[in-house]
């Protein structure tokens, strides 16, 4: 971590409420510091390599201690705020030397929820955990990233600064209640609205002010985005904390992000229901994150299931991680923009990601594959592996485009290269089946398509700018098709 942003932190941990923070530990150096990469020299390395994460990656542990938060004052009437009750047993709990950290049986209303190390928050299988619409229960503001920038705005609805082993698990509910009346109304007019809107709720001017703040270096204890800023906040975030588990939990309707670890180490995201269809409603988005293990979810989504992000443009560049050593398995993703997804806050890069084994099925998936990018965002993209994909009904299959958003007019031309893919089938394709699209003075790098069939496809592919493709056993409409075929021309 180099000094100015040591000095900062320092600063702004006295403003959350995590009395921890007044002793935050010391993140591991591979975290904090972008490492070189040497990607293996086989396939058959690459998958070991993904199981060698998997290895590394230390679930937390807890002590054999209980507090159930009935005995602190929670009420179970999904009435009475409970933010207190909850938030006194944590802190109970991290005082004793950790444990678990009980939700029994009921509903139970509340609001912000701030975990502390060696503590694992445990929810019944009848259990719910109701959040407060009232935006003050989740002042005062903390440090957050919000679409990959620093700022002070709204605690993330389950937030952990600074914290060691910690863990959200059980067969319970988080519900958000965000709805077309509350929370998403911040977001303003879209092409895609259909949440009321409240004259004088609206994101846009504070958005664009958080960008401009990034961009002219305002330093992130000045950036106060809290109330009246109108930026939702995400639903759980822990921000640089080691070894994380979320395990089990159904996470509904959702201000914002759903679940969004950033600059954490060891990340074990497994067995989660995210259910969620408001605006960004992004199911799991790792950034700046060393070693996560996503599994066995279900993704119904109203926006990317998965995202890998690295932080927006010039703050992404000044914090300078990358997202790496990240497996995806066994997934199943209905509704979303994308499935796997890296992108679009990239600037910081992402490198070794290993996605295996996921089912991806709706015609309201927008893309299967997806990695956005342009010349403001930036970023180095590589090494990534992804096999055994199957694809039911979707619009786009594989999608690279360098001209997202903004589109090309900024000076930090991407490098996307080193992306193999084996083993995807989709059955049918709403539209392309492959969309590539890199710069003619920036191409995206070497790319290679295996045994990869794309049924029932009713555009033809867009293929430009793009180095040493390789293809092998690939079909469009049952017709094989070779890589001097695509490149810089569209596929019937």
């Amino acid at each position: 971590m180099n000094n100015n942003r040591r000095t900062m932190l320092k600063a702004l941990s006295a403003c959350t409420l995590l009395s921890a923070a007044k002793t935050p530990l010391a993140l591991a150096s591979s975290l904090m510091a972008k490492q070189t990469v040497t990607p293996p020299a086989s396939a058959a390395n690459d998958w070991q390599q993904a199981a060698q994460i998997r290895q590394s990656i230390v679930v937390p542990q807890f002590a054999d201690n209980l507090f159930n938060i009935t005995d602190f004052g929670a009420v179970n009437d999904d009435k009475t705020l409970c933010t207190s009750a909850i938030n006194n047993a944590i802190k109970a709990c991290n005082k004793a030397g950790g444990g678990r950290v009980l939700v029994p049986q009921g509903s139970f209303k509340t609001g912000a929820i701030h975990l502390l190390s060696n503590v694992e928050l445990h929810l019944h299988q009848h259990a719910t955990l109701s959040f407060s619409t009232n935006p003050n229960d989740y002042l005062p503001a903390v440090l957050t990233r919000w679409e990959g920038m620093e700022m002070m705005g709204y605690s993330p609805l389950i937030y952990a600064y600074r914290q060691r082993n910690i863990a959200i698990t059980g067969k319970g509910t988080l519900q958000g209640n965000a709805s077309d009346e509350v929370w998403w109304p911040w977001k303003g007019p879209h092409k895609e609205k259909h949440w009321q809107l409240i004259a004088g709720q609206d994101q846009k001017t504070a958005r664009k002010q958080l960008m401009l703040d990034a961009e002219n270096a305002v330093p992130v204890a000045d950036r106060h985005y809290g109330d009246g800023a109108y930026l939702r906040p995400p639903f759980i975030q822990p921000y640089e904390c080691q070894q994380v588990l979320i395990q089990g939990v159904t996470i509904k309707n959702s201000p914002f992000w759903l679940v969004n670890p950033v600059l954490c180490n060891k990340v074990t995201i497994t067995e989660v229901s995210f259910l969620s269809h408001g605006p960004n409603s992004d199911g799991c988005n790792p950034e700046s994150c060393d070693h996560v293990l996503i599994e066995n979810c279900i993704f119904d989504t109203g926006d990317d299931c998965i995202a890998i992000k690295s932080g927006r443009n010039a703050d992404g560049r000044r914090i300078n991680i990358p997202s790496q050593n990240i497996v995806i398995a066994n997934n199943y993703m209905h509704a979303g923009h994308g499935g796997v997804v890296m992108g679009s806050e990239i600037s910081g890069g992402v490198n070794n990601v290993f996605v295996e084994n996921c089912t991806m099925d709706s015609p309201d998936l927008e893309r299967a594959i997806r990695i956005k990018t342009n010349s403001i965002r930036g970023g180095l993209i590589e090494h990534i592996r992804i096999r055994n994909i199957k694809v039911g009904t979707v619009k786009n299959a594989i999608v690279i485009n360098f001209y997202y958003e903004e589109g090309d007019i900024g000076k930090f031309d991407p490098v996307v290269r080193d992306i193999h893919i084996e083993n995807l089938v989709c059955d049918k394709v709403l539209s392309k089946a492959l969309y590539l699209r890199g710069f003619e003075r920036a191409p995206i790098g070497a790319m290679s398509l295996n045994h990869c069939h794309f049924n029932q496809v009713a555009e033809p592919s867009i293929v430009e700018n793009i180095n040493d493709l390789s293809i092998n056993d690939v079909s469009i409409n049952g017709k094989q098709i070779s890589a001097k075929s695509l490149l810089n021309r569209t596929l019937s």
